[in-house]
């Protein structure tokens, strides 16, 4: 029986996490509070959103969860290029955690578009 965890884009939102939870390593101590644990929330939202929808009996919630991981990633985005606007990273810290974003972006986006049209 297929599972949530046999979803690659399921599989590439966890390893965005850890890259995610390493990084953050790198920002000040007085922004734990701030910036940090939102970074936090809105990586791990990703995965926990394509779980929840999987476990839906319901192809509309599925579909509505997929589109709260979007938001969540594009969420993820937007706080990691303020945190290099703020000079706490820097671009090529985020090499990787952007090429898995728009691999997970674009999978998401077929995810929703095959669950909404069909």
């Amino acid at each position: 029986m297929k599972s949530y965890r046999d979803l690659i884009v399921w599989q590439k939102s966890m390893d965005t996490v850890t890259l995610t939870y390493k990084l953050l390593k790198r920002f000040p101590d007085d922004e734990r509070f701030g910036l940090t644990s939102q970074v936090k929330r809105s990586s791990v939202s990703i995965p926990s959103n394509i779980a929840e929808g999987y476990g839906r009996n319901y192809r509309k919630d599925y579909a509505r969860f997929l589109q709260i991981a979007r938001g969540s990633l594009f969420e993820l985005q937007t706080q990691l290029q303020i945190a290099v606007n703020l000079s706490f990273i820097n671009e090529n810290d985020l090499k990787e955690i952007k090429e898995l974003s728009v691999e997970i972006e674009k999978m998401l986006n077929v995810l929703i578009k095959k669950l909404t049209n069909a």
